[in-house]
């Protein structure tokens, strides 16, 4: 295959269980950079939560972060496109949410947002210990968050939410859903997304791509989960971890083993490098 890009969404994919890259995995990204391939992460996270131990692999140079709201030049620090959520929209939305028994944070300019009374409780919202280091790491605290969002005036990136209530969470994006000027999707199963409608995985990376002179023909994207449909339906080649969602798994071109098997190393090997585990 003539590959020239590969976008990797990063929890449940080319990270395994622990949150870490294994050896193979890092590898195989290697083995693709020496044949002048781009290896894009392709994230909900922001830059900031890209682990150091993926960021700073010699060659990964441009990272598609918060579900396709900002394509980045990690090297020259430079944004390339955005997506974004205007201020007073996300205004709207946080007050929206705000009487839920939910934890939401913004996005803005690469860092989450977030109180205390959520960060002091992140286990009544059902995130496991490594979920709660993540966000420790890549959150500011602030003691109001939509005073913050107000006095800042700025464009959001994406909203975060995590309920400890499936039921409450169900509720809320029968609702959401109701809007046309939003997206709403979800990366695991005790959380929803908000973004800007047009900020998806696939079209982030086919403005990449564009920007790089390369063919959407001529990508491929490995992902997990419902926010990685896009990805796997634009790229040229979209292929979906075993521990991947149902309805992904039949859109793929490609079944790989789950990201605690090496699945993105197996994938790389045989689709793209042609060779064996």
């Amino acid at each position: 295959m003539d590959i020239k890009l590969i976008a990797i969404d990063l929890d449940g994919t080319l990270l395994n269980s622990s949150k870490c890259l294994s050896d193979q995995n890092r590898e195989a990204l290697i083995s693709c950079i020496r044949k002048g391939i781009h290896i894009v992460p392709c994230t909900g996270r922001t830059v900031d939560g890209i682990p150091a131990e993926v960021k700073e692999i010699p060659g990964i140079r441009y990272a598609i972060t918060t579900n396709g709201a900002v394509v980045e030049d990690m090297k020259e620090n430079v944004v390339i496109d955005t997506r974004l959520l205007s201020c007073d929209l996300a205004l709207e939305l946080l007050r929206f949410v705000d009487p839920y028994h939910v934890m939401y944070d913004p996005y803005i300019e690469r860092r989450g947002i977030t109180e205390p009374r959520f960060m002091d409780h992140l286990s009544e919202f059902a995130l496991t210990s490594e979920l709660q280091e993540l966000v420790r790491n890549t959150r500011d605290v602030c003691p109001n968050i939509i005073e913050f969002v107000e006095k800042a005036r700025k464009p959001v990136e994406k909203i975060n939410l995590f309920f400890g209530d499936m039921e409450e969470r169900a509720k809320l994006r029968v609702e959401l859903e109701k809007r046309n000027d939003i997206l709403v999707t979800s990366s695991i199963i005790n959380n929803l997304e908000i973004n800007a409608p047009d900020a998806t995985k696939g079209d982030a990376i086919i403005r990449l791509s564009s920007h790089l002179g390369i063919s959407p023909s001529q990508t491929m994207g490995i992902g997990d989960g419902e926010n990685d449909f896009t990805m796997i339906l634009k790229t040229g080649v979209g292929v979906v971890m075993k521990n991947g969602s149902k309805e992904l798994i039949e859109a793929a071109d490609y079944v790989t083993e789950t990201n605690d098997e090496n699945g993105v190393a197996s994938a790389i090997r045989k689709l793209v490098l042609d060779m064996k585990l």
